[in-house]
């Protein structure tokens, strides 16, 4: 057994915890990362899945990644190149039709499905950034939090919050009405008081069930909706884009700039135990029985991981060990990569184009999406499930052979409990979903990867396969997140701080968790 000491140990190198790494040690503190894989990355990982093929495993698309965290980490001089997708979406129908998006299409795109609909969509956008702006501003600011100890002690979060409510109040009546409504209201309740045709409706309700596994029927969908709108990329708000070299492209330039400024990255290092000392976190045990000792510890994984496996309960406050048993957290996702011979043809608009680069969105209408949550929860998975198909190469000829392609399915809505065996039995409706839209991409599968939720669990540690960490329900959000009185990436546990998707902002490839949890430790913990 080994032992070394340090000022703070990470745990685990997924996106956040390497951005967490990499502001604690600028300031000037030794930083010591252990990742349990041998790639760090967490879920923003690019890896071969078929003999010639490379494709980001997990998380597929960028554009919730924030500017300050990609101008801080210099991620562009460490290798980072996004590119814009050609055309947002392509949604094609079961009638021949379609909707391609993008920017200066989209509304002439809706009007051939109704012109009530492509007059309001404007005002639509518009509110809606309104909203989505507050939220942006809030991405790196630390929620009012829950204290005890007094009206002393409560002041600054008092403040805090009185600063957010005039935040709030400054935007007029009609925009704090869209605030209440996008954060307690379903996504398909909020949409169907602005549109009356299926495919915009489609389109946007989609981005209510990523993630989520709920019908976009479900109250609090809509801010799930609200999460996915408040990215950009490259300086264009609310657009979406591909690394070049996949995710796993985002997180070696992460790890390139963290060792840049010194810190030590441990990969193949899983973790057994975070040390603790009279009640205070001080370290961490390795599997191999090694201790890393440390000023603080901070966590990465998922807070149910952390407290269920690491964290001696004995050092835990009772009530928060029974609320975060109770904490939320389950995916309906079913993740694949395809390798494929060609590129797919679809029905609705044959041969290649810009729609061939976009999120090609296979779900028609929101009582589609509905149906495909209730059969989900009574049958394990929906017959017709909700489908989302990138094809990155099309943007990046760095993942595939010359003249080949792969293929990125982001599929709801299976069971977070769906069992292994039926894998391949889900895997094999996935692709016949998309056949029935682009007849002869069965063949065109020359190598497949399926990942049922426990699979993701498994691999990177997302419990019941949830891509944001837990749901982003309003018992779960802002200073709630991850529990009421621990919004500010302090754990119960003195020396114990949370720096994952777990924590405020939530899921997605942010980086935000990780930059104010820094900011949370070095308040706590000068250099030196």
């Amino acid at each position: 057994m080994a032992q070394s000491n340090t000022d703070i140990v990470i745990l685990g190198g997924g996106h956040n915890g390497l951005v967490c790494a990499f502001y604690l040690a600028r300031a000037g503190l030794k930083v010591t990362v252990l990742e349990r894989r041998g790639v760090v990355g967490g879920a923003a990982v690019t890896e071969e899945f078929h003999p010639g093929f490379r494709n980001s495993t997990a998380s597929y698309t960028v554009s919730l990644l924030n500017p300050r965290v990609i101008a801080d980490m210099e991620l562009a001089r460490h290798g980072l190149r996004v590119v814009e997708r050609r055309a947002a979406n392509f949604l094609p129908f079961d009638d021949g039709r379609y909707l391609l998006t993008g920017e200066g299409r989209t509304q002439a795109e809706v009007a051939k499905f109704s012109t009530r609909d492509a007059d309001r969509l404007p005002e639509y956008e518009a509110r809606l950034e309104t909203v989505a702006a507050i939220l942006r501003d809030l991405i790196l600011t630390t929620p009012p939090n829950a204290v005890e100890g007094g009206w002393l002690a409560a002041l600054p979060e008092m403040l805090k919050a009185a600063s957010l409510g005039r935040r709030v109040l400054g935007l007029g009546l009609a925009a704090q009405r869209d605030v209440l409504d996008l954060f307690a209201k379903s996504a398909g309740d909020w949409l169907d008081g602005w549109f009356e045709s299926d495919p915009i409706k489609a389109l946007f309700g989609f981005d209510s069930v990523v993630g989520n596994y709920a019908s976009p029927y479900t109250p609090g969908s809509a801010y799930v909706l609200l999460h996915h709108v408040f990215g950009e990329v490259n300086g264009k708000k609310g657009a979406w884009g591909h690394a070049i070299g996949g995710m796993g492209a985002i997180t070696q330039a992460m790890a390139a700039a963290c060792v840049e400024q010194g810190v030590d990255i441990r990969l193949d290092t899983p973790v057994s135990e975070v040390l603790t000392e009279r009640g205070r976190a001080v370290g961490a045990v390795t599997e191999a029985g090694d201790v890393v000792r440390a000023r603080a510890v901070v966590s990465n994984l998922h807070p149910r991981l952390l407290f269920d496996r690491l964290v001696d309960p004995a050092v835990v406050p009772a009530d928060f060990t029974e609320r975060m048993s109770r904490y939320a957290s389950g995916s309906g996702t079913f993740r694949m990569n395809v390798a494929l011979s060609e590129l797919p043809r679809f029905t609705a608009l044959p041969g290649a184009g810009d729609h061939l680069t976009a999120g090609i969105i296979i779900a028609p209408t929101l009582a589609y999406m509905d149906r495909a949550h209730a059969e989900a929860r009574l049958n394990g998975w929906s017959s017709k499930p909700i489908v989302e198909m990138l094809i990155p190469s099309t943007l990046d000829d760095s993942l595939a052979p010359h003249g080949r392609h792969v293929a990125s399915l982001f599929c709801q809505h299976v069971s977070p409990d769906l069992a292994d065996e039926h894998r391949d039995t889900v895997a094999d409706l996935m692709i016949e979903t998309v056949e029935a839209h682009a007849p002869g991409f069965k063949a065109s599968v020359v190598g497949r990867l399926a990942l049922g939720p426990r699979d993701l669990e498994r691999r990177f540690g997302l419990i019941g396969g949830d891509i944001f960490h837990g749901k982003l329900t309003l018992d779960q959000l802002f200073s709630a997140r991850p529990v009421l009185g621990h919004a500010d990436h302090r754990m119960p546990v003195p020396g114990l701080y949370l720096c994952g998707s777990g924590a405020h902002p939530g899921g997605g490839v942010t980086g935000a968790p990780g930059h104010n949890a820094a900011r949370a430790v070095l308040k706590d913990i000068s250099p030196g």
